[in-house]
């Protein structure tokens, strides 16, 4: 691991098992370490509460940025009640993706980081595990990356520490920083805003208990090979 101990680091923040992962590598990565979480009016103001107490039990300067227009814009079933939580169909987006979330956020914390003079951006985006939403792509972040630092006459890094990794490696990851149980337990993934394991039904939390089973499994066989 690369560590960057003279440099500031914005992790753009949901309070999630990808953004908590994230924000314990950025712990352990770069000097000082502020987080952004975004309110966009989602369903479950669980998800926020969720992101400032992590945020306070980690003692990270914490800010939360209104992005309540991103509502407005683009309505999906983690906005609204009345649209169900399902995964894509016939090569179709779920109906969880919200246009243009990824843009804004990191513009966004790109902007902050301007202000506060940090230099570094991370975001848990993965193209391993995901579910086909565009703005979790490599290339778009690297494209995105050279967007703002043209914009800004920047030399902002936008880090990825999961984009290559499944969900049981994310697990591994955490559970090599000795934060497993910490995320598995105070984290919030689940589209139903239920914290820890979740509901169990939902894409979110198959996804995460699949990837908790498939490394436990392998934690296992590791243990009795040794």
């Amino acid at each position: 691991m690369i560590v960057l101990r003279d440099e500031k680091a914005i992790v753009v923040f949901s309070g999630g098992q990808d953004s908590t992962t994230c924000l314990f590598w950025a712990l352990q990565t770069f000097k000082e370490v502020e987080a952004v979480t975004f309110n966009y009016q989602q369903r479950h103001v669980a998800e926020i509460e969720c992101a400032k107490e992590i945020a306070k039990e980690l003692n990270v300067k914490h800010h939360i940025l209104d992005m309540s227009l991103l509502n407005q814009l683009a309505p999906n079933a983690l906005t609204r009640d009345d649209i169900e939580v399902k995964a894509g169909e016939n090569g179709e987006l779920p109906s969880t993706f919200v246009p243009g979330r990824n843009l804004l956020f990191l513009s966004f914390a790109g902007i902050l980081a301007n202000q506060v003079g940090a230099k570094h951006l991370i975001t848990g985006v993965c193209e391993t595990d995901f579910s086909g939403y565009p703005d979790c792509r490599d290339n778009f972040i690297k494209s995105l990356n050279v967007t703002l630092n043209l914009a800004m006459d920047e030399h902002l890094v936008i880090h990825t520490p999961l984009m290559w990794l499944d969900k049981a490696e994310t697990w591994k990851m955490a559970d090599e920083m000795g934060k497993l149980e910490y995320v598995r337990t105070k984290t919030l993934t689940c589209y139903n805003g239920i914290k820890g394991d979740g509901c169990g039904t939902c894409p979110a939390c198959q996804l995460r208990s699949n990837g908790y089973q498939k490394y436990m499994k392998m934690k296992k066989k590791e243990k009795t090979l040794f």
